[in-house]
């Protein structure tokens, strides 16, 4: 039976100071402008102090609120590109960008609701935090995991990505994915609102279980962190003797207002070949790496890729480039686009011939496809400017030599069920 409301909740003032503080340390901790991941294990306790306060209703309110704010400051870039690159003014890109950020703030409203009904059914006591500590974690990821695949999926800034740069703490990524990462950071902030209760009002023992939750999670973050260290020696030992490829990057570090006019096209080519020359020269390199769309046109039927096949045979170098690229359907029926048109990755050998193409399978939605546009009309304009492409279907890698890449273009680094697939086809 759910433990009636205590008449004390705190004031509304209360809750959106602790969703504006949970919000600001998650921006502050994210990858971006500042970056600093340690706040990150510290910035979920105000949020789940609050939650076990509050009635359910305004525990849900409180989330929709932190998660607006959090993912505005996450969003912002939408903005820029509905505005800058697909034409649309401000009165239309602004609230489709804070559309987007409610949607995600959605789940933190669900997660803050169920952690509620969870905790509320164990009463106000000690047991209430002690339930807290593993149904933090299990809702969040579990949430995230919904995320991941509904409305085609859009999981951006999952927690677990806040430890990129952190290899010796996320080896059991191997394990669990990124969301086991994600759940191990949630734990830990559920595991420090129990300590902060229970220490300044410490009570009698004899209730053991409710210390229970609190030794599962500290025994979890034990094995956690300890394969993640071992994990992490082995590959260390394993990347020292195991097959090596040079890879040299190139970013041309162009405008993207700039690069698709038609003035600018053999500019941007040769800036890319004077820095793949100059790389080249300065270390011995097996791939050169150029990224999306580095080539603004369709290679087909543009007179610059002849160039560009002839640096790399001159240069006995593979080159893995983006590039915009289309075909032709055989059989065409009323109401289909005549025309395919990708999203692709290019390789090419060292003979300057195409070795291989890969098209980009999960596109953004309203970046590169308006996703039911029958039904908005008014975006209709945004099909014309960023464009309206079609998905890949294919898995397989892109071969050149013992080179077997397997590509990730953009967006689609946040899906990690398209790398697992391509290494299970033979990415090397």
């Amino acid at each position: 039976m759910i433990s009636q409301p205590n008449p004390g909740h705190p004031s509304r003032l209360f809750s959106i100071a602790v969703a504006a503080a949970t919000a600001l340390l998650l921006t502050l901790g994210m990858p971006g402008r500042i970056g600093w991941w340690p706040l990150l294990f510290i910035a979920l306790t105000p949020l789940l102090s609050a939650v076990r306060r509050l009635p359910p209703m305004r525990s849900g309110c409180m989330g929709l609120f932190c998660g607006l704010l959090y993912n505005i400051g996450l969003l912002y870039w939408i903005v820029i590109v509905l505005g800058r690159y697909g034409g649309l003014p401000p009165w239309i890109s602004v609230p489709g960008m804070a559309l987007l950020a409610l949607y995600m703030g959605s789940y933190f409203a669900l997660f803050c609701l169920l952690l509620n009904l969870v905790i509320r059914r164990s009463g106000s006591g000690k047991g209430s935090t002690a339930r807290l500590v593993l149904a933090a974690p299990i809702l969040w990821v579990g949430l995230d995991f919904l995320r991941n695949f509904l409305f085609s999926g859009f999981p951006w800034m999952d927690l677990g990505y806040g430890l990129y740069r952190q290899p010796l703490l996320i080896q059991a990524a191997d394990l669990g994915g990124h969301q086991l990462v994600t759940f191990c950071i949630v734990l830990l902030n559920s595991l420090l609102v129990w300590l902060v209760d229970r220490f300044p009002n410490r009570v009698s023992g004899t209730v053991v279980t409710r210390r229970i939750p609190a030794v599962i999670a500290c025994v979890l973050l034990a094995c956690v962190g300890g394969y993640s260290f071992l994990r992490f020696q082995q590959v260390s030992s394993a990347m020292e003797t195991g097959q090596q490829t040079a890879v040299g990057v190139v970013q041309g570090n162009i405008s993207q207002d700039e690069k698709w006019t038609a003035a600018r096209k053999e500019d941007t080519v040769n800036r890319y070949l004077a820095l793949s020359r100059n790389t080249l020269e300065n270390q011995n390199v097996d791939l050169l790496v150029w990224p999306e769309t580095a080539l603004p046109f369709y290679p087909q039927q543009d007179p610059l890729m002849g160039k560009v096949f002839d640096f790399v045979q001159d240069e006995n170098v593979k080159l893995l480039t983006g590039a915009p690229y289309f075909v032709l359907k055989t059989q065409k029926k009323a109401g289909l686009k005549p025309v395919d048109y990708f999203n692709s990755g290019l390789l090419i050998n060292s003979s300057g011939k195409l070795a291989g193409r890969y098209d980009k399978q999960h596109l953004v939605p309203f970046g590169e496809y308006v996703p039911i546009r029958s039904y908005l009309p008014f975006l209709e304009p945004l099909v014309v400017s960023v464009g309206d492409f079609t998905a890949g279907s294919t898995y397989e890698p892109l071969q050149a030599g013992n080179i077997k890449v397997g590509v990730l273009i953009c967006f689609e680094s946040i899906f990690p069920e398209i790398s697992r697939r391509e290494v299970e086809a033979g990415s090397n």
